[in-house]
C-alpha cells in the first residue's frame, strides 16, 4: 500500500470512529438514558405506541435501541446488527411519531437515521471491536 492510500484509509477509519462514537454516545446519553430512567422509575409510563402493542413494550424497544445498541455502536461491537434497531427507531420517530410536528422536530431523528444508515453501509472501520475480533480470528 502506498503512502497516500495508507493516509486516506487512516483518515477514513478515524472519521468512522468519530462518527460511530459521537452518534452512539449522543444517542445513549442525550435520549436513551432519559427513557431508561422513565422505564425503571416505577411511575406510569406515558410513551408513544406506534404499533399498538402498548406504551411499555414500545418504550422497552426504544430503550434497547437507544441505550444498548447505541453503546454497541460506540464500541464498534456487532456494529451492523446494532445499527438496525437504531435505524428502525429513528425512522419510526421521524415518520410516525413526529410526522405531524414539522421538519424542525423530525430533523434530529432524520440526521441520526442518515448517520446510522451511512455507518451500516461503510461498516465500523478498523478502530472498532469488530475489526479487532476479525483480526484475531485471522491470526488463528
Amino acid at each position: 500500500m502506498n503512502k497516500h492510500n495508507y493516509r486516506t484509509n487512516t483518515f477514513n477509519d478515524l472519521g468512522l470512529l468519530l462518527l460511530r462514537v459521537f452518534l452512539g454516545l449522543a444517542m445513549c446519553f442525550g435520549h436513551g438514558i432519559g427513557k431508561w430512567n422513565t422505564l425503571f422509575s416505577g411511575e406510569e409510563i406515558q410513551f408513544a405506541d406506534p404499533f399498538g402493542i402498548g406504551a411499555t413494550p414500545s418504550l422497552v424497544m426504544a430503550v434497547f435501541a437507544e441505550v444498548i445498541c447505541a453503546i454497541l455502536l460506540a464500541l464498534g461491537l456487532f456494529t451492523r446488527w446494532a445499527l438496525l434497531p437504531l435505524i428502525i427507531t429513528m425512522l419510526i420517530a421521524a415518520c410516525v411519531v413526529h410526522i405531524s410536528d414539522g421538519f424542525g422536530v423530525m430533523e434530529k431523528a432524520l440526521l441520526y437515521g442518515i448517520g446510522y444508515m451511512a455507518l451500516c453501509f461503510t461498516g465500523p472501520g478498523k478502530y472498532s471491536v469488530d475489526a479487532f475480533l476479525k483480526s484475531k480470528n485471522r491470526e488463528k
